[in-house]
């Protein structure tokens, strides 16, 4: 069954999540951040091309085999499903038509939908919002596996099932851990996906719908490019909760691997947030990042100090206000670092080094720490103190 989850309880803290201050430190220093805010002009043209795509492949496949339908489904359709999902994600964020025209983002969210053949483009915003505004909240931000997920998915063969089953858990967990009423916009966002549904089953046959529907499942499920979903939040170096990902898949994700940029900054579309890394290096050059979501899944699978539970998570009361508690001060010691001026981390060296995180946190590292990501971030931080030197 594979090695056994070793940790038996969420990363508790105690302070509110480090993006925003973060935010107001980037913006005092570097204004010119604002001029990124806005819209992403070549955005909605991009997506429509992606929906005709779905539309011409749900012709094309209606004559094959069973398992030809399922194969293209995982190797083509689902991939392109994968990344309108991301494209939900931008347009919740007004990065289509911008702010001013809320409604005209919501239905074309619902629009970005119509290829996933399920409704779920105005659910999703409904409580992505919570996912930013409580990050790590318990109750509240629903991206956390509950604690029956945490404990029945504890070993690696469960953990691959648990992947492979995400995209249900992703769907079904909002409703059960803070239940919303449903909007109007949800009625439409339903009846326009089954009008759909029900034109490409009456055309087209079974087949096409069957393709849709399984490569929204496959590959938001166990798929290569559904390594972001870990790789995003979940902790491989204690103490951290955001990571980026800087490869090759954000081609096709709309930089969706930038996420602690995006966390930072939501306002900014996914297209121009590697010029806004550029803008300010010193706050990203020197943070813990993935090379690959591939590896990422593999170390989730098999590494038994990350699992369901390897997620920072926050209390709060019954009026969403986060609740705090004295930090229990260590003493300080000779392997002892500061926090530096762009609110990161200095690297640590020796096992069970002491460190001061961004949350100004003292913790240890020799628990559920991942020597790859140390390696990485010793490598980002020789080629941060270069640049500085140059």
């Amino acid at each position: 069954m594979g090695a056994k989850i070793s940790r038996d309880d969420f990363e508790w803290v105690y302070s509110d999540q480090p993006h925003s201050d973060r935010r107001k430190a980037m913006l005092k220093t570097y204004p010119q951040i604002k001029q990124l805010f806005g819209v992403d002009p070549h955005f909605k043209y991009i997506v429509a091309a992606m929906v005709a795509s779905q539309v011409v492949s749900c012709y094309l496949v209606q004559d094959l085999s069973w398992g030809w339908v399922i194969f293209w489904a995982y190797a083509f359709g689902g991939v392109i499903n994968h990344s309108l999902t991301l494209a939900i994600h931008d347009i919740s964020h007004n990065t289509a038509f911008g702010t001013s025209k809320a409604k005209w983002n919501r239905y074309f969210g619902m629009f970005a939908n119509l290829p996933l053949g399920a409704p779920m483009s105005i659910g999703f915003k409904k409580y992505h919002v919570d996912h930013h505004r409580f990050l790590g909240g318990d109750g509240l931000d629903t991206d956390i596996p509950t604690e029956w997920e945490a404990q029945f998915f504890s070993n690696s063969a469960l953990k691959v099932l648990w992947l492979f089953l995400n995209p249900f858990f992703y769907a079904l967990r909002p409703m059960i851990v803070k239940p919303k009423p449903m909007t109007m916009l949800e009625v439409h966002n339903t009846i326009f996906q089954i009008l759909f549904d029900g034109a490409i089953l009456y055309f087209w046959g079974v087949k096409p719908v069957v393709y849709l529907l399984a490569g929204t499942i496959l590959c938001l499920g166990l798929h290569p490019i559904s390594g972001h979903f870990i790789s995003e939040h979940y902790m491989f170096l204690k103490g951290h909760e955001t990571y980026s990902y800087y490869g090759c898949l954000n081609l096709i994700t709309f930089n969706v691997g930038y996420h602690m940029e995006h966390h930072d900054f939501p306002s900014i579309p996914g297209c121009k947030l590697p010029l806004m890394k550029k803008i300010v290096p010193d706050y990203y050059d020197n943070i813990p990042t993935h090379d690959s979501w591939c590896r990422v899944l593999y170390d989730f699978i098999f590494d038994p100090s990350i699992g369901p539970r390897a997620r920072v998570k926050r209390s709060f009361d019954a009026k969403d206000r986060l609740i705090p508690k004295k930090e229990v001060k260590e003493e300080s010691s000779d392997n002892d670092t500061t926090e530096n001026h762009c609110n990161c981390v200095a690297l640590p060296t020796p096992d069970n080094v002491v460190f001061k995180d961004s949350n100004g946190y003292v913790r240890h590292l020799s628990d559920g720490i991942s020597e790859r990501m140390l390696s990485d971030m010793t490598h980002h931080q020789a080629k941060f103190n270069e640049t500085r030197l140059d």
